[in-house]
């Protein structure tokens, strides 16, 4: 699988799950996130599927300042509806990091390890996502704002001509070339924008 080369050079998100440990799928229940993760599950690379990686990774360092964040230990709440714009997609890489999954997530074992309810939507809230801990019930609201990146110049007439019936693989590649280098510079240069990812108080 052939992808751009800077996704290598986005900082993964390290978590622990207790239920991995458990079941033996990874060592100490270490699991390590990439950003090609999220683009596995998404099956694309955009300023939303990147915002939602920031801001979870925002929330995680800011409620685990001190270790590991723990996957299956946080509830996660957002503020639209699930099929309100880009919402399903947040919650889609909010909960791969996190663990938290809606009413069909897993049920537990033995009383323990429950992921199902965590996620939920249509929560009122200030910001855009909520991210809370089980253990001491800590928060952080959050919401990102693509605008504080510009869209490169003339990308609106590059994604208008790739997506034209006749388009040829020159103009595809043109488009594709313009649309991940504006994604490079969301995850890269503005990783740490307090202009592209704030957090309410």
């Amino acid at each position: 699988m052939k992808t751009p080369a800077f996704f290598d050079d986005v900082a993964p998100i390290a978590v622990t799950d207790p239920l991995a440990a458990l079941l033996g799928a990874a060592d100490g229940g270490r699991i390590e996130y990439h950003y090609l993760d999220a683009v596995k599950l998404a099956g694309h690379s955009c300023p939303t599927v990147a915002g939602a990686w920031l801001m979870t990774r925002t929330a995680l360092a800011r409620l685990y300042p001190d270790g590991t964040p723990q996957r299956g230990g946080l509830r996660v709440e957002l503020r639209e509806a699930v099929d309100e714009g880009v919402t399903g997609v947040i919650a889609s890489v909010a909960g791969l990091i996190t663990g938290a999954a809606n009413d069909g997530g897993f049920k537990g074992l033995a009383g323990r390890f429950e992921r199902r309810g965590l996620l939920r939507f249509g929560v009122a809230m200030a910001g855009e996502i909520r991210f809370t801990r089980l253990d001491n019930g800590s928060s952080v609201e959050l919401a990102h704002f693509p605008q504080a990146v510009p869209r490169p110049t003339g990308l609106a007439d590059l994604m208008r001509n790739a997506l034209a019936p006749q388009a040829d693989a020159a103009t595809r590649d043109a488009f594709a070339e313009a649309w991940q280098g504006w994604v490079r510079t969301i995850l890269i240069e503005h990783a740490d924008d307090p202009a592209l990812i704030t957090e309410n108080p």
